[in-house]
């Protein structure tokens, strides 16, 4: 075959995978570092294939299907480094990408925190990230399945408004550097979410499932769930703003404490520039942060969260235990922070893992005397990075526990809260689940029961 890969070639001359295969990727890796003249060149193919279907106002609004495969040439000549992206991988313009890589990486400022890039490194493979049928998945399938969630409201008498998103996706990254990396990942993931807001404007429920593989979707569940929370959330009643016991669905825990992984950054600690700085100097590694029930991790190849076994340069990720028993364990330690404080560079995880419980959903309501149940989290803000504090609103189903009882929907409500006073403050876990997350990353997190969350004024949100 005279072209490497070219987009504008008949369909026959790709590989049949709905992303670029292991050797393809290879193959223009390898084209690539032969065509560079730079000290050294690490390149980066990222293939996806996504097919998606829309849905608003009882009806399919919008359907489609996007392909698109990127190649990043960065070239290095001492401390200088450049990056290019294009997506024509013909021969002539990979040629030309690199030749543009390495024109810019000339000019450009010298980096002082630059390392060399990284050799062969031992990495595992994630294979059961992939799943075929969700790779090839029919367009008819899809749409199928979304409409599943109009049927109730289609009903005769029906006063439900039914909004959603069904997304399924197959990506594959490849890395390789002049001096010897290469690495190589596909994955799928199957994403349903579904809004239902009753006739009369007051009542709004959500619920959402992600998974690698399409048919562990249950799109019954899904939409099941979010009409009964937007019929029980109607005609909500105004609470005083103050401090509430809550039980956070895994949704909303997922929507705060998600956001803690960017914190765990050993540089920005040692630097004073984080929660885990301590005074005087250095960070809180060792030191107990939150509630001893309380265990944080990333792992790749979880079977709840497989994921690519790699980071963005290439370093091999595997289980890391961030907190462990309430107690700060690991740090997030960049490749050229760990070269100038003589560490062991970690590589940026790309899940995480908050660690369950037993007590159920119904036994966290039994044992609240006067509390609020909140559905999921959103429009979240930092506030002061010092202490990881956010301000947002919850959304789609806020209800109020009374003698452990759920009595009456109750209107949306700000809070400022922090995820680490959060964790602290833990009463009980339950069950964990993959949460349906917009935010980068796959999350596992559990439905928990905590004091004192911080609700600060009302909202006129539905």
């Amino acid at each position: 075959m005279s072209m490497i890969l070219d987009p504008r070639a008949p369909r026959s001359l790709f590989a049949e995978d709905a992303v670029m295969s292991r050797a393809d990727a290879q193959r223009v890796i390898e084209s690539v570092i032969k065509l560079s003249q730079a000290d050294a060149v690490q390149v980066v193919i990222r293939s996806s294939r996504t097919r998606n279907v829309r849905f608003a106002a009882n009806q399919l609004s919008t359907a489609g299907v996007v392909e698109d495969t990127t190649l990043v040439v960065m070239s290095y000549f001492g401390r200088k480094h450049s990056a290019v992206t294009t997506n024509d991988l013909s021969p002539e313009s990979l040629e030309r990408t690199v030749r543009k890589a390495e024109a810019i990486a000339k000019l450009a400022p010298d980096d002082t925190d630059m390392l060399p890039v990284l050799g062969a490194q031992n990495l595992r493979d994630v294979t059961a990230a992939w799943d075929e049928a969700t790779a090839n998945l029919p367009a008819g399938d899809v749409t199928a399945a979304a409409v599943t969630a109009l049927g109730p409201a289609r009903k005769p008498g029906s006063t439900l408004n039914v909004a959603g998103f069904l997304v399924t996706g197959a990506d594959a990254i490849a890395i390789g550097t002049s001096a010897g990396l290469f690495a190589y990942h596909r994955g799928t993931n199957a994403n349903y979410t579904l809004t239902v807001r009753t006739a009369d404007g007051t009542g709004s429920g959500w619920s959402g499932e992600d998974a690698v593989a399409w048919s562990s979707l249950d799109f019954s569940r899904v939409s099941a769930q979010a009409i009964e929370k937007a019929q029980a959330s109607r005609n909500p009643v105004a609470i005083e703003p103050g401090r509430y016991t809550v039980i956070l669905e895994p949704q909303a825990v997922g929507d705060l404490v998600g956001l803690m992984p960017r914190y765990f950054n050993a540089r920005s600690a040692d630097e004073g520039r984080s929660p885990f700085a301590k005074q005087g100097g250095g960070n809180k590694l060792g030191e107990t942060i939150v509630n001893a029930m309380i265990s944080l991790t990333s792992d790749p190849s979880d079977s709840m969260v497989l994921s690519q076994p790699f980071d963005a340069e290439g370093m091999p990720l595997t289980k890391q235990s961030w907190i462990t028993n309430g107690t700060l364990s690991t740090m997030l330690v960049p490749r050229s922070w760990a070269a100038r404080k003589n560490l062991v560079a970690t590589g940026n995880p790309n899940n995480i893992i908050l660690g369950g419980g037993t007590t159920s959903r119904d036994q966290m309501i039994a044992s609240t005397q006067r509390g609020v149940l909140v559905t999921r989290l959103w429009y979240l803000r930092e506030t002061d990075p010092r202490t990881m504090s956010y301000t947002g609103l919850t959304r789609d189903g806020t209800f109020l526990i009374e003698n452990g009882k759920i009595t009456k929907s109750i209107k949306n409500m700000r809070f400022n809260e922090s995820p680490l006073f959060l964790l602290n403050n833990v009463e009980a876990l339950g069950p964990v689940r993959r949460t349906a997350s917009d935010g980068p990353g796959t999350q596992i997190m559990p439905i928990l029961k905590a004091r004192d969350f911080n609700f600060t004024s009302l909202s006129d949100a539905v």
